[in-house]
């Protein structure tokens, strides 16, 4: 059987020649990022930035134009090298679509946007000199600047109507109202300027954190005029439904979201509304399985007000959740070489989620380190409202955001040394998140769950992303109601009224994402089950996780492309 010219090129999986036509491609790529991504730039220039990107509308066509011509060479292109070239279309397309979608009218989900992107760099700021002082300085002072210009794509937004719902519009409202404080020294901004080094000489240290402290001022003004452009006139021009399907060309846009998300998948939103219903039927048979294990005399629906109401499964403490996020994590750690040949060379911490932003933001998250800076990735747990986060779910959310999750996953791809720095960075939701919900089940069967209520908590967390496919399929495509959209999460998963209340939000505000996860993990089981099927007892699971991981996040189509081709190659041998 003849496994086709992707399949073939991934079989090679030789060393591309130098003179291969693609080289100089790639690095028009990478120059065509880091012209519109100042980090980027700063990044491969080893210093710090002093900016934040341009979203102007001219500039945003202009890099459109730049993606066609670039696009329309890298198709033309005679190179062998399939599996870059499928990233690097994807990657282009991706591009120029949002920019003819004019996706920039809406620059925030509810737990993420450019209000949010100036604390998340301050978190991450590392002040070792006066250079990098001074920088953070600059990009504070360009945060007004930043600020305005998302302002007028969502004052254009209004005018073409195209607007957000009031749901993730309040949340973003909050993180900015928490930015605005009178004491700028107390502000998340300042922060990196209370670590100078010593190395830095006194009288200079105390220029920069007084120039800092104005510039913080300045930062917190540009909060403020965007708080107050809010509240008179973006919150009164909100749109109506909770979904896109209304608005105009909504359909067009969230097929267009679902497509880039699902990474190559195939699937259309009818179609994945109608597996999610499949997958609810399915995860709810295992579920009232489990339960009839804890002895619980009670219907379904009493056993999930038990989970989300009775003490015995809740910390009292930040503290205390915090701690049992780290045995976890350390638990896992120790199974890993069981199911990985190789491990990422970066480590990673467990911290909580910054307060300014924990009340609407996700339960946790993983944001990735940075090898040539030393600094490890973070796995975010939210210590807000600890009556909403129970114990019983925190084995599942812990291999999902760090290990065997997004941390070994993205840690790995950051370390491949023989691949360009677009493969390292290159992060396609579908695969990304289902292998993060993939890991989940690897936890599982190494025996993380320890109790049938952490099983069940597993479960509930794969319920919520089979929920996410009903969800934002029924919000986007056929114009459902809040309401209906957090039923199905709250009849069939233990998830927490807080957290079914932020995520929903998220889905309102971030179309088609919701879908990758569930979508991208039946994939790799998919292929898993093919692998060991074909390969009886030359299946080597760590051979397996090898092959999915080895190249980095890829779309779906090359990931089946190149488990197939290696299942042909092992069971020819």
């Amino acid at each position: 059987m003849k496994l086709g010219i992707l399949a073939a090129c991934i079989l090679a999986a030789a060393p591309a020649a130098a003179a291969d036509p693609l080289d100089p491609l790639i690095a028009a790529y990478q120059a065509y990022i880091e012209a519109g991504d100042p980090g980027e730039a700063a990044r491969s220039a080893g210093a710090a930035p002093r900016t934040w990107g341009s979203v102007r509308l001219p500039d945003i066509n202009a890099r459109a134009d730049q993606a066609r011509a670039l696009l329309a060479e890298i198709e033309a292109s005679d190179s062998q090298r399939a599996v870059d070239i499928a990233i690097l279309e994807r990657l282009l397309k991706e591009d120029i679509i949002s920019a003819e979608l004019d996706m920039a009218r809406i620059p925030f989900t509810g737990d993420w946007g450019f209000q949010a992107a100036p604390v998340f760099a301050a978190i991450r700021a590392r002040l070792k000199s006066v250079d990098d002082a001074e920088a953070w300085v600059q990009r504070l002072d360009d945060v007004p600047r930043y600020f305005a210009e998302n302002r007028i794509n969502m004052a254009r937004g209004i005018t073409t109507g195209w607007t957000s719902h009031r749901d993730p519009l309040a949340t973003t409202r909050d993180q900015i109202q928490a930015q605005i404080i009178d004491d700028p020294a107390k502000s998340d901004l300042y922060q990196p300027f209370l670590s100078l080094p010593d190395s830095i000489p006194a009288a200079e240290a105390e220029r920069l954190r007084t120039e800092g402290l104005a510039a913080t001022a300045r930062a917190i003004q540009a909060y403020r005029d965007t708080a107050r452009f809010i509240d008179l006139t973006y919150a009164p021009a909100v749109r109506k439904g909770a979904g896109i399907a209304a608005l105009p060309g909504g359909h067009e846009v969230y097929a267009a979201t679902v497509d880039a998300h699902t990474a190559g998948a195939g699937y259309g939103p009818e179609e994945i509304h109608a597996l999610g219903l499949s997958e609810v039927a399915r995860i709810r048979a295992e579920m009232q399985g489990v339960m009839a294990e804890t002895g619980f005399d009670g219907t379904f629906a009493e056993f999930l007000n038990f989970l989300r109401t009775d003490p015995q499964f809740y910390a009292e403490t930040d503290l205390e959740l915090m701690a049992k996020a780290r045995e976890i994590t350390s638990r896992i750690d120790v199974i890993l070489p069981l199911y990985f040949h190789t491990l990422p060379k970066l480590g990673y911490t467990v911290d909580p989620v910054p307060m300014s932003i924990a009340p609407g933001y996700t339960t946790g998250r993983y944001v990735q380190g940075d090898i040539e800076e030393g600094r490890k990735g973070s796995y975010l747990v939210n210590t807000y409202a600890l009556e909403q986060r129970p114990l019983y779910e925190l084995p599942a959310l812990s291999a999902h955001e760090a290990v065997p999750g997004h941390h070994l996953q993205i840690a790995l791809a950051q370390e491949m040394a023989d691949q360009p720095r677009f493969r390292q960075e290159y992060y396609a939701t579908a695969f990304g998140e289902g292998w993060g919900l993939y890991s989940e089940r690897i936890a599982g069967e190494a025996g993380i769950y320890e109790t049938p209520y952490e099983r069940f908590g597993a479960l509930s967390y794969e319920m919520w992303r089979a929920c996410r496919l009903v969800a934002d399929t029924g919000l986007h495509w056929y114009g459902w109601t809040r309401e209906e959209a957090e039923a199905c999460f709250k009849e069939n998963s233990a998830l927490s009224p807080l957290n079914i209340e932020t995520e929903v939000t998220r889905y309102i505000g971030w179309p088609g994402q919701a879908t990758a996860y569930k979508i991208g993990e039946l994939k790799i089981r998919a292929l898993r089950a093919e692998a060991e099927a074909a390969l009886g007892d030359k299946f080597d699971i760590r051979d397996f996780h090898g092959v999915v991981l080895g190249q980095g996040a890829v779309p779906l189509d090359v990931l089946d492309a190149q488990v197939k081709a290696w299942v042909a190659d092992s069971a020819a041998r």
